[in-house]
């Protein structure tokens, strides 16, 4: 999308890269501009915003949709992360051990997180659906193996109760919020807020050691089971140094944020304490961008209207598809809204260009899209787009990162090194074999492509994960990651996702599960899926041609991991679920509800 209308007021630092060219068609790209000094310790920001923000509200959250609003100010904090630390000292955690947080994003979350990093305890967040889908809690167990919990917390006891009580924890603690709901032992949080502080809590947050693990933060596990990360307070907090640098002054961090990500995952987690270390306020946003939970989300964005939004492209959809029915709703979303962030997939360009225009339509002006770029074992995003540009895309690195480009036929493979990156996982020895290169560059498995070649200002577009990659029965190789966000851009906004399929096949088909906006066409939806596939396939050869499309009728399942966390589809594990849907997509005569490209 072109236009003349301005962006909003933004305010960004300079993104001049220097460039190495290599005789193998390698490059490794690097900011002009140094990272700014930062301070390693998450628990010594804490208590500068305690002492300078001392009754400002750090988080608030609601008990139930509609609720009123209870608060927290960053001398609570303080205060109740302190006892949560001296509690763990005088329990005498030993070295190799963990604290193990099973419920989702609170204050009491926070509070607990907060408390083991200032003791010294490395901490693990695990997604709820861990300790809620039932089964054998096989990801539970496998996650228990790896960091070893002394301490777990599971804030509400009745919903976690099956958990706590059918898998093996060994010796560990458990804090709840109701102890007498469960058969086996365990400690109320407010026993645990009670405890008396001693100065052994100021010589813990003295003697914490910046590259000692910190946090477990646990990989997707979308091809296998999850992995632990070993992140570190100089990991942590580099990364909150640069997001603050090169977009800090234009999100207005110090002000207000609006989030439902999950803790337990990268994004969600910088967000948490990047509103921490910039002295702003986080509403946690009991909504989800799934249908009959998005509605709550929409409530909360009306009330809160903040500067700065964070969510993934199915979030934005669905957000696109309330602001074009509510115009009540754009004057107010659009009237703060100063920039939005996107991460977790590629977000398709029609959708970019839907939102703009109604911002420029309601304020005359553009919001300023921003990305993420990142990875678990990155800490979170370390690469952004902090230029002017219409272009979506995963951006440049940002200071402190040098990235690494390797050729892969037309696209690039990245790589990443900085203080930002992990050293390794946690007990797994094979998988830290390989993921380094011979100069220390993390190998991502993702790659990208410039929007132009001959600019390299420009900036990146992600274009696949190797992973994703897989053969036709013909040898031709197909480059999913990069075909699936065309297709959703062909194909916007009458479907959601899909799943691109075709390995050992003759050729390439999709699964997609329709729109809001799409199943509002009924019989209708067909014929327009099949002229725009034949628009799609004009002038495309064999790996991107799309023979065949079925539409979907169960929603992604986020209890069979078929959706992450953060609301994007795991492609591997949901075509592993939905192999009845595959073979009837490549039925032969085709089953009467396969699409066709119109002739």
């Amino acid at each position: 999308m072109s236009s003349t209308a301005p962006f909003k007021e933004t305010w960004f630092p300079s993104a001049e890269m220097r460039v190495e060219r290599r005789a193998d068609g390698s490059m490794v790209v690097e900011p002009v501009l140094e990272l700014e000094p930062f301070t390693p310790s998450i628990p010594v920001e804490l208590a500068r915003a305690a002492m300078a923000l001392p009754d400002k509200t750090y988080l608030a959250q609601r008990s139930k949709r509609g609720a009123p609003w209870t608060r927290h100010s960053y001398r609570a904090m303080k205060r109740d992360a302190d006892a949560v630390a001296q509690w763990l000292l005088d329990l005498r955690v030993e070295s190799g051990r963990s604290v193990l947080i099973v419920s989702g994003n609170s204050i009491a979350h926070s509070i607990v997180k907060f408390g083991a990093m200032t003791a010294g305890v490395p901490v693990c967040p695990v997604s709820v659906n861990y300790s809620l889908m039932g089964g054998d809690f096989g990801r539970l167990r496998h996650v228990i193996g790896l960091v070893r919990p002394k301490v777990v917390f599971a804030e509400q006891a009745e919903r976690f109760k099956k958990a706590l009580e059918v898998v093996d924890f060994g010796d560990t603690v458990v804090i709840t919020d109701d102890p007498s709901a469960l058969a086996r032992p365990a400690i109320a949080l407010r026993e645990v807020l009670a405890t008396p502080l001693t100065e052994a809590v100021s010589r813990a947050i003295e003697a914490l050691d910046p590259d000692a693990p910190s946090a477990f933060m646990l990989t997707s596990g979308s091809t296998s089971l999850p992995k632990a990360v070993k992140q570190t307070q100089r990991m942590i907090t580099s990364n909150l140094a640069q997001g603050r640098q090169v977009l800090g002054k234009t999100a207005g961090w110090r002000d207000v944020m609006l989030d439902w990500l999950p803790w337990n995952h990268v994004s969600g987690a910088f967000t948490q304490m990047g509103v921490l270390v910039s002295g702003g306020t986080l509403y946690i946003d009991g909504g989800l961008p799934v249908a009959g939970r998005f509605e709550e989300s929409i409530e909360n964005l009306a009330e809160i209207t903040p500067a700065f939004y964070v969510n993934v492209p199915l979030g934005y959809a669905m957000l696109a598809d309330a602001l074009e029915r509510d115009a009540v709703l754009r004057e107010r979303v659009f009237t703060k809204l100063r920039m939005v962030l996107y991460g977790g997939a590629g977000l398709p360009q029609a959708l970019y260009d839907r939102i703009q225009k109604m911002s420029i339509e309601t304020t005359g002006e553009r919001i300023f899209f921003t990305t993420g770029y990142g990875a678990t074992e990155t800490t979170s995003g370390c690469m952004s787009i902090y230029f002017p540009t219409d272009d979506v895309g995963i951006g440049l690195p940002m200071p402190g990162l040098s990235l690494k480009l390797v050729p892969t036929g037309s696209r690039y493979e990245v790589r990443l090194r900085g203080p930002m990156v992990m050293s390794g996982y946690a007990e797994n020895p094979e998988a830290n074999r390989d993921i380094f290169d011979e100069e220390g560059f993390y190998r991502t498995g993702d790659t990208a492509q410039f929007h132009d070649e001959g600019d390299i200002a420009k900036g990146l577009k992600f274009a696949g994960r190797l992973a994703e990659d897989f053969k036709l029965a013909s040898g031709t190789w197909v480059s999913a990651g990069r075909l699936r966000p065309q297709l959703l851009e062909a194909l916007a906004p009458l479907v959601s996702d899909v799943l691109v399929c075709g390995e050992t096949h003759a050729y390439v088909a999709i699964l997609a599960w329709p729109s809001p906006a799409g199943r509002e066409m009924g019989e209708g939806l067909a014929p327009q899926l099949a002229g725009r596939l034949a628009v799609f396939n004009a002038g495309r050869g064999t790996s991107e041609r799309i023979e065949r499309l079925t539409l979907l009728v169960e929603p992604p399942r986020a209890d069979a991991h078929e959706v992450s966390d953060k609301g994007t589809i795991n492609q591997r594990v949901a075509l592993k679920r939905r192999a009845a849907d595959v073979e009837r997509l490549y039925a032969d005569p085709s089953d009467p509800s396969t699409i066709l490209p119109a002739s």
